[in-house]
């Protein structure tokens, strides 16, 4: 059986070549030179290890093993994705069998199948473990120049001397994404590793983040919270159409993608004003979530008002310290916030905490008194729901400390 392999090698070769170019495209369309030379070598390689592994009835011997390992990283290194470097040693195998099977009788035949599944077992092994070493190899590099890159842009700092050393091409404009990423159901449930939930969470955003722009994204996420900058052509106007309806469609594929609601601040800058946009998409998502926006992406003229009354100061503390009277009543400082949502709508709010309505005019009146605004004034109701905006806002920055 080796003798026959070893005979007919060039016809094995040129058959093994025709089945993997019509079974495998991707073989179809890497350079003819390549097909010829490295592929044809290791074609040929694999081949004689067949024969010996025939001839001596053992496994494929180190040197065969060490050689099909190095041949797989030089695939994970070209792109040629791994179902088909594994497939191309199946393929080659049948080839094999198919061939010998028009000489040798069932028997011998029966021996050489098992002897090339043997050998398929140490083969897809060692092709795994090259293949897999060369792609970590290779992330490693790839996360450390986006790291690089990320800290460059963040900080402001030389950032072009930074994408020349990471071969990094700086797009026109980014689009910066401040995201508040809400849980998924699988982080509550108690028989689930909720740290497991939150990783594969986190993986399918930053894979939709690449998918949705053709690139590996610059991004920091961690389960609760991430920043994203998104390449884009141009720098114009934040509420540009193009630019909103963009923005717009990858917020929702990211919320699919993630399986859990997704609150975002935007902002649109060039590269060397990235520090400033991040700052402002961050400030504009936490008025959203202050402000308990429903999850979606929020540019700043989305927010200018909200964003305004939470800003520190004077004024905001004053605003603040008008609903002290009724800060910690379970009652009056919920029936203040849905009065207001609902637009006054006291049948609505009785509904929604499950009162009657008359005991939502009671509560309406107690805080009339206590606070000294009236919800029912045009004047005081502006004046209640800036105060409501920044008690939240104060609260959020005392929890965070």
């Amino acid at each position: 059986m080796a003798e026959r392999l070893l005979a007919d090698l060039p016809q094995l070769k040129a058959a093994i070549a025709q089945r993997l170019m019509a079974e495998q495209p991707v073989y179809g369309r890497l350079p003819a030179e390549q097909l010829e030379h490295d592929v044809s070598r290791v074609t040929e390689q694999s081949i004689r290890g067949i024969a010996q592994s025939l001839r001596t009835g053992r496994p494929l011997e180190p040197q065969w093993r060490a050689y099909q390992r190095a041949s797989a990283a030089r695939r994970a290194e070209e792109g040629v994705p791994i179902e088909a470097v594994i497939d191309a040693y199946y393929l080659g195998a049948q080839v094999c069998v198919d061939f010998l099977a028009r000489y040798l009788p069932p028997a011998q035949v029966g021996t050489a199948y098992r002897t090339l599944l043997t050998g398929l077992r140490v083969t897809v092994s060692e092709v795994t473990a090259g293949y897999l070493e060369e792609r970590q190899a290779q992330a490693g590099e790839s996360d450390a120049a986006r790291h690089t890159m990320l800290s460059a842009l963040l900080t402001g700092t030389d950032i072009h001397t930074a994408a020349r050393h990471t071969g990094t091409a700086l797009p026109p404009a980014y689009l910066v994404l401040a995201l508040a990423i809400g849980t998924h159901r699988d982080e509550l449930r108690e028989d689930v590793d909720t740290a497991v939930a939150a990783r594969r969470k986190i993986r399918r955003i930053r894979a939709e983040l690449d998918r949705r722009t053709g690139r590996p994204v610059l991004a920091q996420l961690t389960a609760t919270e991430g920043l994203a900058l998104l390449p884009r052509t141009g720098a114009d106007a934040d509420a540009d159409a193009d630019h909103r309806a963009w923005l717009d469609a990858a917020m929702e594929d990211l919320g699919r993608a993630a399986r859990a609601p997704l609150t975002a601040g935007a902002a649109l800058c060039t590269p060397d004003r990235v520090p400033d946009a991040v700052r402002v998409a961050t400030e504009v998502r936490d008025t959203a979530v202050v402000f308990q926006r429903p999850p979606g992406a929020y540019l700043l003229d989305d927010l200018l008002i909200e964003h305004q009354l939470t800003r520190p100061g004077a004024a905001r503390d004053h605003l603040a310290d008008l609903l002290v009277p009724i800060a910690d009543n379970p009652d009056l400082l919920p029936t203040l916030r849905l009065y207001l949502q609902s637009n006054l709508n006291r049948r609505e709010v009785a509904a929604q905490q499950h009162v009657h309505p008359n005991t939502v005019d009671y509560r309406i009146r107690r805080i009339a008194a206590l606070t000294g605004l009236n919800p029912a004034e045009h004047g005081d109701r502006i004046k209640l729901s800036a105060a409501l905006a920044a008690l939240d806002t104060r609260r959020l920055e005392h929890a965070v400390l």
